[in-house]
């Protein structure tokens, strides 16, 4: 099984052809370390903090398998038909010959998974006796009477265990033979049974002194550890947001950057989510937050869909026909995103007013970026001349243009930001997004509404 793996990726190493599809930001880093295991035929574990995507690389590894692969019908282990190694499989071929009963499984089939949870037992993984087949009359020492666990059903596969040191000591100790030996043993039975296996675990780094650990004997077993990491690049961030968050989201001509179907049909302009990534960038940098604890990708990807949602609750409110978010619906994102960060001891009761400085601080650098060098005089003479002008989640884009009135050179600043649309959704984006600027290079002041929890804010010179 792992001849044909490296058989596979060695095709597609020649070829050019995308080794693990979905995976971004580990291409110079994590990815020829796990091509370099799979070539030597080790198995691996994926050490790093959460969500930076261990499980999803991992589930990758399937598509290396051939696309079918024959076993012997009914075989609980998915033997090979010319060379069975079950007692049954064995029997059936003994008796039958040429006529043994084959069928195909397809390489998704070949993949096995089970998360590592502290009540996990060693029938769980490697199996048990079947009380039901001792009760039809079989004796305790027939090996037929074994219920296997996942792992030998895996055979002739890839098994994952999701957070290996959640995993009590004494069931690891189960794992010694599948890795070293390629064999398991089921409680008193005379039962070697041998197994084509690739075993790939992942681990969190706290874990091997907080939570748990892998038992020393088991991680000397296994041929690789390969640290993982977050994105190391602005662009990474936004492009893993874009492929993975769960709406359509439109930049510059409208077209959909997102293949996915969606659930939330919004647009979501290009500045903002770039103002989630560099947030969700500047979280994991804060001192205020534990380190060891990592903030998610999801973390980037719940904040990109929360701040479509609330493009679709304003449309759906006041009847506006297309969702466009803006600058006001992201503030909602803090709440929402409060419980997937640790933060340090010392910063109790100040979690909020963290992440609020975080996001503005995040507003503030993407507008630099985009605009800080933008003629932005014809909005900047209309507060001159004493003009004020409120805005807030529950304000449709129409009404928030009105408001502002004519603005030249907006067509350049919506422009510079991306949007190339005409649409009164884009032009009200775009120039919240200006007024938010101002107002945190403090050239503009912003008055929110007190008692007010839909984000109305008046902006003014």
């Amino acid at each position: 099984m792992k001849a044909e793996i490296r058989k596979n990726l060695l095709a597609r190493l020649r070829s050019g052809e995308p080794r693990f599809p979905g995976i971004v930001g580990f291409d110079d880093t994590v990815l020829p370390h796990v091509e370099r295991a799979l070539l030597a035929g080790h198995d691996m574990v994926l050490l790093g903090e959460r969500g930076q995507g261990k499980t999803r690389l991992i589930r990758t590894l399937s598509g290396l398998l051939d696309e079918w692969t024959p076993v012997v019908a009914g075989c609980e282990i998915n033997d090979h038909p010319y060379a069975p190694v079950c007692v049954r499989c064995r029997r059936l071929a003994d008796e039958l010959g040429d006529d043994l009963p084959v069928t195909w499984k397809h390489r998704d089939e070949r993949y096995g998974e089970k998360l590592a949870t502290p009540d996990t037992g060693v029938g769980d993984l490697i199996g048990d006796v079947d009380p039901i087949k001792v009760a039809e009359g079989r004796t305790l020492g027939d090996p037929e009477t074994v219920h296997f666990g996942l792992v030998p059903r895996t055979n002739r596969g890839i098994f994952c265990i999701n957070e290996l040191p959640d995993l009590a000591e004494r069931i690891q100790v189960s794992l010694l033979n599948v890795l070293e030996e390629r064999d398991v043993q089921v409680r008193g039975y005379a039962l070697r049974l041998p197994l084509d296996i690739l075993l790939v675990a992942s681990a969190n780094p706290e874990d091997y002194t907080n939570r748990g650990r892998i038992i020393t004997p088991l991680k000397d077993r296994f041929g690789a550890e390969i640290r993982t990491h977050y994105p190391l690049e602005l662009d990474t961030e936004l492009e893993l947001i874009r492929q993975e968050a769960d709406f359509d989201f439109f930049v510059g001509d409208g077209s959909p950057l997102s293949a996915a179907a969606a659930e939330l049909p919004a647009e979501v302009p290009a500045h903002l989510l770039e103002v989630v990534a560099r947030f969700t960038r500047l979280v994991r940098e804060s001192t205020a937050v534990d380190a060891r604890s990592g903030v998610s990708a999801r973390f980037a990807l719940a904040g990109a869909e929360t701040v479509a949602a609330g493009a679709v609750r304003r449309a759906a409110l006041t009847g506006e026909e297309h969702a466009v978010a803006r600058v006001c619906d992201l503030p909602a994102i803090v709440p929402a995103l409060m419980g997937k960060v640790e933060f340090e001891v010392s910063e109790e009761g100040r979690e909020q007013e963290v992440l609020e400085h975080l996001l503005r601080r995040a507003i503030a650098e993407t507008w630099r970026r985009a605009l800080g060098g933008a003629d932005l005089s014809g909005l900047l003479e209309k507060f001159d001349a004493g003009q004020s002008v409120e805005s807030g989640e529950l304000v449709p884009a129409a009404e928030l243009l009105r408001r502002i009135g004519h603005v030249p050179g907006l067509a350049k600043i919506m422009e510079r930001l991306g949007m190339t649309g005409e649409s009164p959704g884009q032009a009200a984006s775009a120039l919240e997004f200006v007024l938010e600027g101002l107002f945190l290079t403090r050239r503009l002041s912003k008055e929110t509404a007190p008692g007010r929890g839909d984000g109305t804010a008046t902006y003014r010179t």
